[in-house]
């Protein structure tokens, strides 16, 4: 579809409304982002609603300060409404999806004559189940009641303050229409172990069926989905929906306008998607579980039922599967030299190129039949359950029955199905190439990790993708009518190569640098001062640390201090906070929220602070102005050398005649590095300045690389 002059006129018109409405002034750079978003959908080809054109992306990298919320909103609403398609707003974070949904999209919609309507989407798992609220208090009530606890499987319930008034506070809530069902919606945190008693997932949920589906709070707010012009979800649920074939949760792919906000990490989230594990000593205490479960529900089943004759196939395949998780725990633990470094923290061994050997790849096939058994079997038991929910017809369970036990056989086949993710992708091997023939695609990163507890130990198998690519391209891209990525750190070392062959973008896709309106070079500096150590040398360079923080601290009052490790922060900490009382807080004093908050409090008041964090403050914080004067970069943050999937791909790499570092840590470092950088400014009226005190990044050959990838402020080399 060209862009007609009508949206051409919808977007110019909207953008100049909101501009006049909030009294900001117009940015070269979120122009330059809303033409050439509008300019990529306005390109997509398409007949009776499918797209013709070949598969492409649009790339915005648009740093602090653009206004990329409204950039985007402003052009790519109008045009999704001209194409009848959903626009899809996905971010990476709860924060920003909170900005969007209470103050971008409502001031859009206040300032423009523009029409549309939004919602919010989440995961079923975000919301309250009724069916489970009730059987958790009917039970509560009851103590051991004749039919199978739908709680059996929660740990800890004796040591739950106040179960019962709590629940009953939250049916009253919820009654009464003063709280919509949504965790994120109550007035406190609900801690994880308590939530889960009272929300379900897509197995244990009887949807139509459910007494409660016309009073059901993710069925309510799945209505606005069906109609809402914008939709604006998270990077989670996409994937999530994505897994299910698509059009599951969320607008199927083909008929959706995507937005991907802080794009950056969609990769790295893909591969959490699809990534799988199996603990085996906790699987076969869940196997006893599933025991006890059977011998409960048994007596509620007619021997001569389906469901009744599969309870002893279900006994059968878990007993098969316990036998087989023994022998794989018993080859892991002897096959492996495990070597704990330090008592408190796991071994782990990673198997090179992702190959088992024989022994053990022939333990995962049987171990793979095992749990696929026991999948199909609980499927059977689920489906029969679910059928006594239809009262049209006659059935050989009654409903209460069904209703009591529905939810926990579909926990067990869910978890079940969670198992059989692992065990199929550890026997999935790709044939190997032809001599002479390189590898397409690496192969994926399997490993194994063993913790040590003072009366327990356990061994967890994982198996990951290493790259999310082929994933992304083949469930998204090709699929998608069309999807922007945006971000303020997309290029690596100034160039797409890296996103593009992490997230597997088209050929066809477009990229854009959108330029800064920051005065970098009037508004603040980089500075590398003399330090006494290298950060390889650990315990030399945490002393050095000790010594010039202060000093560099000294002349400012809010100050960030960045760690890429939590020991070495905490050390740092517990050797300067006695001689500097009340000055210091770390990242783990409090919540994110609070520590921020004492942070801004302490400055309002003329007080020094300094904040201590590692890399989740190197990206999500907000603090402008006087809050926030100088960041100060202990080392550069390059990746964990110890992590499956990172080592996966520096082997593969290598394999093909590559160098690792300069092709994956070089590049990942520098992202980083200039996320942890764009702390400092976050509006045009900031200044500061920046001390990098790993002197790395002018000693070393790369450090020039890392150094002309940050934005251009002044520097000073000490």
């Amino acid at each position: 579809m060209a862009l007609t002059d009508e949206v051409k006129s919808q977007i110019q018109q909207g953008y100049r409304d909101v501009l006049a409405g909030k009294g900001i002034r117009a940015r070269y750079g979120q122009r330059l982002m809303i033409a050439e978003i509008a300019r990529y959908m306005g390109d997509i080809t398409e007949n009776d609603g499918q797209r013709t054109s070949a598969p492409a992306t649009c790339v915005v990298e648009a740093g602090t300060g653009t206004g990329k919320t409204l950039g985007y909103l402003i052009a790519a609403i109008p045009v999704a409404r001209a194409l009848g398609k959903t626009l899809v707003i996905s971010t990476a974070t709860v924060a920003l999806q909170d900005q969007i949904i209470r103050k971008d999209l409502p001031d859009l919609k206040k300032h423009t004559s523009l029409e549309f309507t939004w919602t919010l989407a989440k995961g079923r798992g975000r919301y309250l189940c009724m069916s489970r609220l009730e059987s958790r208090l009917h039970d509560e009530g009851n103590g051991d009641s004749d039919t199978m606890p739908l709680f059996l499987l929660d740990e800890k319930r004796e040591q739950e303050p106040g179960t019962r008034e709590f629940f009953e506070e939250m049916l009253g809530q919820y009654g009464s229409r003063t709280w919509d069902g949504d965790r994120d919606h109550w007035p406190t945190t609900i801690p994880d172990d308590i939530w889960r008693q009272v929300t379900t997932d897509h197995r244990q949920c009887t949807n139509r069926h459910c007494s409660y589906f016309d009073n059901c709070a993710f069925f309510d707010a799945r209505k606005g989905l069906e109609t809402a012009d914008v939709v604006v979800a998270n990077h989670d649920l996409v994937l999530a929906d994505l897994a299910l074939g698509g059009g599951a949760i969320l607008p199927e792919p083909e008929n959706a306008l995507y937005v991907f906000d802080e794009a950056h990490h969609l990769p790295d989230k893909a591969l959490n998607h699809f990534a799988a594990s199996v603990p085996l000593n906790s699987t076969r205490q869940w196997l006893k579980q599933l025991s006890q479960a059977l011998g409960k529900i048994q007596p509620w089943l007619a021997p001569t039922t389906m469901a009744g004759k599969t309870v002893d196939k279900v006994s059968e395949a878990s007993r098969a599967l316990d036998h087989c998780l023994a022998r794989v725990h018993e080859l892991a633990l002897t096959s492996v030299e495990w070597e704990f470094t330090d008592e408190r923290r796991p071994a782990q061994w990673r198997y090179p190129e992702g190959e088992l050997p024989e022994p053990m790849l022939a333990l995962a096939e049987e171990t793979r039949a095992a749990t696929a058994a026991l999948v199909r079997h609980l499927g059977t038991i689920s489906d029969e359950l679910q059928k006594a929910f239809d009262e049209r017809k006659d059935h050989e369970l009654d409903r209460e029955t069904a209703e009591a036990w529905f939810p926990v056989m579909g926990s067990f086949h869910a978890r079940a199905e969670d198992q059989s993710r692992l065990w199929a992708a550890w026997c999935d091997n790709a044939p190997p190439p032809r001599e002479g023939e390189r590898p397409k695609n690496p192969p994926p990163a399997r490993w194994a990790v063993r913790q040590r507890w003072e009366h327990a130990e356990d061994i967890t198998l994982y198996s990951s993708p290493v790259l999310a690519d082929n994933l992304l391209y083949s469930r998204l891209w090709s699929r998608a009518f069309g999807a922007v990525l945006t971000s303020a750190t997309l290029t690596a070392l100034g160039r797409f190569d890296r996103l593009r062959s992490r997230a597997g973008l088209p050929e066809e896709s477009r990229y854009l640098v959108v330029p800064s309106s920051f005065r970098y070079g009037e508004m603040a500096t980089v500075e590398v001062p003399p330090m006494d150590a290298l950060p390889t040398d650990t315990e030399a360079f945490t002393a050095s640390l000790v010594k010039r923080l202060p000093e560099l601290w000294a002349a400012e009052k809010a100050t960030l201090v960045l760690f890429t490790a939590r020991r070495q922060m905490i050390a740092v900490r517990d050797r300067l906070a006695p001689d500097h009382p009340g000055l210091i807080t770390t990242q783990d004093d409090m919540s994110k929220g609070e520590v921020l908050r004492h942070h801004c409090e302490r400055v309002d008041a003329g007080k020094p602070s300094v904040l201590f964090g590692v890399a989740s403050f190197a990206e999500g914080i907000d603090l402008p102005g006087r809050y926030l004067d100088h960041v100060i970069i202990t080392r550069l943050p390059f990746s964990v050398p110890d992590d499956p999937i990172e080592a996966s791909l520096a082997e593969w790499v290598t394999s093909r005649g590559g160098n690792p570092f300069m092709e994956i840590t070089v590049p990942d470092a520098s992202i980083k590095l200039v996320q942890a950088v764009g702390r400092l400014l976050r509006t045009e009226s900031d200044t500061g300045r920046v001390s990098i005190l790993d002197r790395r990044i002018v000693s070393r050959r790369y450090g020039q690389l890392l150094l002309d990838a940050l934005p251009p402020f002044r520097r000073v080399i000490g």
